[in-house]
């Protein structure tokens, strides 16, 4: 079952997440084959931004959704994995130009991936991952958030080679949180694990303000983080793919005081879940107006739009054409009976 876990260390400045997703990873695949058929490594790809953007919706607890975007020049021009507090998630990719000699064979002898996303991806040093927050309930004037990395950090560091890298790198330049990620994939199923560093401000206020900066301090100096993200880091691909919670917390981390947290009542098993309709396929003609698609009618007997996410197909005749631009008939006058 697709499932997410939350997890402490007792006493320490260290949180967890822990997410597996095989049914639910399946059925997307499933549905994608029906318009396209991704590379494997673009599966794999796929897969581990999906696991991902669960592990950061979760971490951040944000009221809405959360979008990971990879936007390259080589044979991925954008892979996209969105998610929802609902646990709902969905993802696409945009292909273009010949395919590495990795698609054919995506793993090396011992089992790990083949391929890069210098390869895929970052071909040419200027791929970009980006990070968008869309509130659920926007007040007014609320933007969505977005935050952008480099696929090609620079200062003489050598181009991102994983996912895994490329987020770790976001999330301490733009939140200034220190954090591994293990990430893994293939056709049957989809898993990540998250450790962190407790912010400073998330720990349980002292009184005092000379308490509370000597408490910053003490978490600053503390040496847990780094040697539990090193256990972390030990995890094999092959272990995060076919092994379950219980057994992967318990080889990594049998000697810290690990604590497993209670899942949210409001949050659900991850799953995969479209936001597709025909109503907002019929918006989009009707934006393009009437002589735009009475052009494309003019060339075809129908207008064929298929979803990206989910493969589903949305056909419109003339008939439903002229039905999008129809006037809407005025309401009739109430009647009163005597």
């Amino acid at each position: 079952m697709s499932e997410i876990q939350r997890f402490m260390f007792e006493g320490l400045p260290v949180r967890g997440l822990w997410v597996r997703l095989d049914s639910a990873w399946q059925e997307l695949l499933q549905r994608q084959a029906q318009s396209a058929v991704y590379p494997q490594p673009v599966r794999e790809l796929l897969g581990q931004m999906c696991a991902a953007a669960l592990l950061l919706q979760a971490s951040i607890k944000f009221s809405g959704a959360l979008q990971l975007q990879l936007v390259g020049e080589g044979p991925v021009r954008l892979a996209v994995a969105e998610t929802r507090p609902d646990g709902s998630f969905r993802a696409t990719a945009q292909l273009a130009g010949s395919l590495p000699e990795a698609a054919a064979q995506p793993l090396r002898a011992d089992g790990s991936p083949a391929w890069s996303l210098a390869d895929w991806v970052n071909r040419h040093g200027g791929g970009r991952c980006a990070l968008t927050l869309e509130p659920q309930e926007r007040s007014s004037g609320q933007q969505n958030y977005q935050g952008v990395v480099p696929l090609s950090p620079g200062g003489g560091s050598a181009p991102f080679e994983h996912l895994s890298q490329a987020l770790e790198h976001y999330m301490q330049q733009s939140e200034q949180i220190d954090t591994r990620l293990v990430l893994a994939a293939n056709d049957q199923v989809a898993a990540g694990l998250l450790i962190q560093r407790v912010p400073a401000s998330s720990e349980a206020a002292l009184s005092g303000a000379a308490a509370a900066q000597a408490r910053r301090e003490a978490l600053e100096r503390s040496d847990d983080y780094p040697r539990i993200a090193l256990l972390a880091a030990s995890l094999q691909r092959d272990e995060l793919l076919t092994l379950d919670a219980d057994t992967v917390l318990r080889r990594l981390f049998w000697q810290e005081p690990l604590q497993r947290l209670q899942a949210d009542a409001a949050q659900s098993a991850p799953r995969f879940a479209c936001r597709c309709s025909r109503a907002k396929v019929a918006a989009m003609l009707h934006g393009l107006g009437v002589a735009e698609v009475e052009s494309i009618l003019a060339e075809r007997a129908q207008i064929e739009v298929g979803c990206e996410f989910c493969g589903a197909q949305y056909r419109f005749d003339a008939v439903d054409a002229a039905q999008l631009f129809a006037p809407t008939p005025p309401l009739a006058a109430p009647t009163r009976v005597h």
